[in-house]
């Protein structure tokens, strides 16, 4: 899948300027599809081009003009038709903190337990992260209630693999440290 369709899905949530998609990606979707701001601004071109989006010019004073983009009915279509697809293939898991851990004995273990340290410190940042952006979501409603009154729940429901993601992330990590540790203890 390219880039395409997680900035046609990131429209959804209405206009939105490249900085605005940016952080948009940052919130919301960057726990399964991380793009950097420069990628997001080459692809709106792409799609605007295509069609799928629309841009305007909104003139600023003290500031150079913002294009603001738009999904278009077309892009509408294409996002729906791909919503309505089968995955190509599975999701595969590429972590190079994986590869480090396959290939660390014989490695001072402290080195491995650093760079386990830093992913748990990563993952819980990022836990953080995704459960205050779950509280605003619900502000202050209950999980069902929220479902059951909004419209769009996608937002919501890939959120929620966004926590589980990192809180199994963190889970992993502590299992790993309490090994090294005891592998350290046995020594």
């Amino acid at each position: 899948m390219s880039l395409k369709y997680a900035v046609l899905a990131a429209l959804l949530e209405g206009e939105a300027s490249g900085y605005e998609l940016s952080k948009v990606f940052d919130v919301s979707l960057a726990n399964f599809w991380p793009a950097t701001p420069q990628q997001l601004y080459r692809e709106l071109e792409r799609l605007a081009a295509d069609g799928l989006v629309e841009a305007r010019v909104v003139q600023q004073e003290r500031r150079p003009n913002k294009r603001m983009f738009t999904l278009t009915e077309a892009g509408r279509a294409d996002l729906r038709s791909f919503a309505a697809e089968p995955p190509r293939r599975p999701t595969a898991l590429r972590d190079e903190l994986l590869i480090k851990v396959q290939a660390m004995d014989g490695v001072d273990p402290a080195v491995t337990r650093d760079l386990v340290e830093e992913r748990m410190s990563w993952a819980r940042g990022k836990l953080d992260r995704y459960l205050r952006t779950r509280e605003r979501l619900l502000d202050g409603r209950t999980e069902d209630q929220y479902l059951s009154e909004n419209d769009r729940i996608g937002p919501y429901l890939t959120l929620m693999a966004g926590i589980a993601f990192e809180e199994e992330n963190v889970r992993w990590c502590e299992r790993v440290l309490a090994i090294l540790k005891q592998r350290v203890a046995l020594g």
